[in-house]
């Protein structure tokens, strides 16, 4: 006697296996992009990061407030910094300001993302209220607060980057990076 054996799938069952790899794909994609962004991100994070050592050096060892983008960190032109980050600005108070482009034009490009320096009981550190102070040096630094003022931003920053800044810090555009 002859036996009848299957070889190969039925369209029915192809057709299942194409509908879960399509459904599995349309929720991946999306996800694999916001950690590409992400990733991208680490960037502008890094360009902030820069300025923290020179900014705490100047307080620490200043006598007088360098005045805004006096720092010693900033991009001197407008010229593109880097692939990720568009220009680095500081205020009068060492704030730094990092505008992002070219990873996500809708949430990301031309928005700021701060980095703020701040004294051991976390309030915002103010050169009129530091270096004022006999003598102004040896104003110690004691942290330092990442964030945005664009809540679009926000999912894209790490962890560690999360402060919410009302507006945007004084002598820096609006919350709107307009």
């Amino acid at each position: 006697m002859k036996r009848s054996v299957q070889q190969g799938f039925t369209l029915i069952e192809l057709m299942i296996v194409v509908a879960i790899i399509g459904i599995l794909a349309a929720v991946a994609l999306p996800a694999y992009q916001d950690y590409t962004k992400k990733a991208k991100v680490s960037e502008p994070i890094l360009a902030l990061s820069s300025c923290r050592t020179t900014i705490t050096e100047k307080y620490q060892t200043g006598t007088e407030a360098p005045g805004a983008g006096g720092w010693g960190c900033e991009s001197k032109t407008d010229a593109k910094l880097s692939k990720y980050v568009k220009s680095i600005k500081t205020n009068a108070d060492g704030v730094v300001e990092v505008i992002v482009q070219g990873i996500d034009k809708d949430n990301l490009d031309d928005k700021a993302i701060y980095l703020e320096p701040r004294d051991a009981d976390g309030k915002a550190i103010a050169v009129a209220d530091t270096l004022s102070k006999d003598p102004a040096v040896n104003i110690q630094v004691n942290q330092w607060a990442c964030g945005y003022s664009v809540t679009s931003v926000a999912k894209f920053l790490p962890g560690s980057c999360n402060t919410k800044f009302a507006t945007a810090p004084t002598g820096f555009k609006d919350a709107d990076n307009k």
